[in-house]
């Protein structure tokens, strides 16, 4: 990898990304053939915003392949208040080999590999979401044996999972469509990004206030919480606005037959999605999620190994 640090699926050119990806079902198909991979090393895992999947699957992750994992909570760092980001870095750089955050401002992931001589990897941050779309592709792979020309939907919010569902179309080849309501779109500087790398791979970038425009002819159909960490006092009125684009069975039946259905959970089932869409046999969020576990796998390798 050309790159150090995990932040953010644009910074990697579509072979490193493929590459990870190759790595990712190596290891998932092989696990015994990495027990030692990093046997010795230690990732401090950082958590702002609470987490089932992202804790589980790095803490599993590293002691699969040899390693240790050090939990580090917002009440023993608070990251810029109890002591500043720089000395965070600081300190860590010399007792451990890779840090993982999982975090609000995206600027402080930045700092942090600016500042730390090990790797980063960006658990979450308020626009970006690597680990999250690395699993969804390795999904959809899985699923449809290829990336190149899958039509992908995206229902919803644009926020931090569907930045990053772009940037990794951009790359891989595929198409997004993306239905949010008007103010909920994707920032014209990402959406800009997205449409000029995807121009080089084939991709193409649709941003609609239609769902069943975003839907139709879907391979793939994807929704997320409608109020994410932070954004809780604006739940209720988000209800209204998202109302309209809940994935049910009508706007799913848009889709193609076998089109898989796809979140990067929790559900808030009722609101974004209903059950009879979540727990259908197109649904494929159990098996995306154990995805992250192997995908994550790959990156700790790739940067720490």
């Amino acid at each position: 990898m050309r790159v150090p640090d995990f932040l953010t699926i644009r910074d990697f050119t579509s072979e490193e990304l493929r590459h990870l990806l190759d790595l990712a079902r190596d290891i998932k198909a092989r696990p015994a053939s990495f027990l030692d991979a990093l046997k010795g090393k230690t990732l401090a895992m950082i958590f702002e915003k609470p987490s089932l999947r992202t804790r589980v699957s790095f803490d599993v992750g590293i002691k699969q392949l040899g390693g240790h994992s050090i939990y580090l909570s917002p009440a023993e760092i608070n990251l810029g208040k109890r002591e500043s980001v720089y000395d965070v870095a600081k300190n860590l750089e010399r007792m451990v080999q890779g840090i993982m955050i999982r975090t609000f401002a995206h600027d402080i992931v930045e700092k942090m590999a600016e500042w730390a001589g090990i790797p980063i990897i960006n658990g979450l941050t308020d626009s970006s979401h690597p680990c999250q779309a690395m699993a969804d592709f390795l999904t959809i792979l899985e699923h449809k044996g290829r990336l190149e020309g899958i039509r992908l939907a995206y229902v919803g919010d644009s926020n931090n999972v569907s930045n990053s569902l772009m940037f990794a179309a951009a790359r891989f080849g595929a198409h997004i469509a993306i239905a949010s309501p008007e103010g909920y779109q994707p920032k014209p500087a990402l959406l800009e990004w997205a449409r000029a790398e995807g121009a080089k791979t084939g991709s193409t970038c649709v941003v609609t206030t239609d769902p069943v425009e975003a839907v139709t002819g879907a391979d793939a159909v994807y929704t997320d919480a409608w109020a994410s960490m932070g954004q809780e006092a604006e739940a209720y009125a988000r209800k209204t606005v998202f109302r309209p684009y809940q994935v049910n069975a009508a706007l799913f039946a848009k889709a193609k037959p076998d089109a898989l259905f796809m979140h990067c959970l929790p559900a808030h089932r009722g609101e974004e999605v209903t059950d009879e869409v979540i727990d259908s046999p197109n649904s494929v969020v159990f098996p995306e999620a154990e995805n992250r576990l192997h995908v994550q796998k790959a990156i700790m390798l790739e940067m720490m190994g």
